[in-house]
């Protein structure tokens, strides 16, 4: 008789385990589509290897650089490119001078106002939110070419400091310990919070507004797919890749002024696409002040674009180089 049973127990068993699969696979995507939405749902995550790319929570990321390829249907307008190029400018000001300068280091004032509009527009960028950024980077500072920096080529490699970092679980988490000056705002911590609510505005906007222009002005060649593809997943995309460039190159190709602990290089052509973040190596010797091009031909469009900001009155107090450090300068 317990022979005859033992097939039985066999199969149930089977079955049960088949069930739990099922029902971790079934628990695990509703987790990770929570995620997707929102952040805090990270803290009730058991899961333990952190520092592995968790490639369903990546999955927007991932379908992020594959709409790109739509551009072969969609077409291409003036109007398309100006909205791209536009979008690209106004976005990585917003991230160089506030997520970065502003929020990370700093090293001006901004109203309250001022504040959440830039990092509103920071937001838009796909890099995460306000807190998430400056918690990381605060973190990049305290531990630059050890293993705990999360994105130094040194010791990661090109393509883990380039983009592997930050699709990691440890990656999407914000370090609120680092931040104590920027928690007590709600504002940014629901911006961080649901930090993919403003780029899916964004895009359907784009989108929204791509329709209308093909309607009421035909002649431009505007369509609201072209106008999603180019100024939001194009100009994205590009403005990704061009920050992160300060991660896995800024660290490896140029001139060292400063006789700094780690591997900072400045960069001019890397400074020209980042704004004057590729002014790397005096940033690293003294991130105190708001300009990170420390001669007058080094250019710095986020210097420039926050000089402007403050003749009208909207920030103020920028920290300027220290003597001793333009003393200490090489070339």
């Amino acid at each position: 008789m317990q022979q005859d049973l033992a097939p039985l127990a066999h199969a149930a068993m089977e079955h049960a385990g088949r069930k739990a699969s099922t029902g971790s696979a079934s628990r695990r995507f509703v987790g990770t589509f929570r995620r997707w939405i929102d952040t805090d749902a990270v803290a009730g995550d058991n899961e333990v290897d952190d520092n592995r790319i968790d490639w369903l929570r990546a999955a927007p990321f991932v379908a992020m650089h594959l709409a790109c390829i739509a551009v072969f249907w969609v077409g291409v307008s003036p109007i398309a490119l100006a909205m791209a190029a536009a979008l690209y400018a106004v976005r990585m000001f917003a991230l160089t001078a506030f997520y970065h300068r502003y929020f990370s280091h700093r090293t001006f004032r901004a109203s309250r106002p001022v504040q959440f509009v830039f990092a509103l527009l920071g937001a838009s960028s796909v890099q995460r939110g306000p807190l998430w950024w400056a918690a990381h980077h605060r973190n990049h500072h305290r531990h630059t070419e050890t293993p705990l920096d999360p994105h130094s080529p040194t010791i990661h490699g090109f393509l883990w400091s380039h983009a592997g970092w930050f699709l990691t679980r440890s990656g999407f988490r914000t370090d609120f310990k680092r931040i104590p000056d920027l928690v007590k705002y709600p504002e940014l911590r629901w911006l961080d919070r649901y930090d993919t609510l403003v780029p899916v505005l964004l895009a359907a906007g784009l989108y929204a507004l791509g329709v209308l222009l093909q309607h009421v002005a035909p002649q431009l060649g505007i369509s609201g797919g072209q106008m999603l593809v180019w100024g939001f997943f194009v100009s994205t995309t590009v403005l990704f890749h061009a920050t992160v460039t300060i991660n896995s190159l800024a660290h490896r190709f140029g001139t060292r002024r400063f006789d700094t602990d780690d591997d900072s290089r400045n960069n001019v052509w890397l400074a020209l696409l980042t704004f004057g973040e590729g002014w790397h190596n005096n940033h690293h010797f003294f991130p105190g002040t708001v300009r990170q091009g420390f001669r007058w031909w080094e250019i710095d469009l986020t210097w420039y674009g926050l000089r402007m900001l403050a003749a009208l009155g909207l920030v103020s107090g920028l920290k300027p180089i220290p003597g001793w450090v333009v003393a200490k300068a090489r070339g």
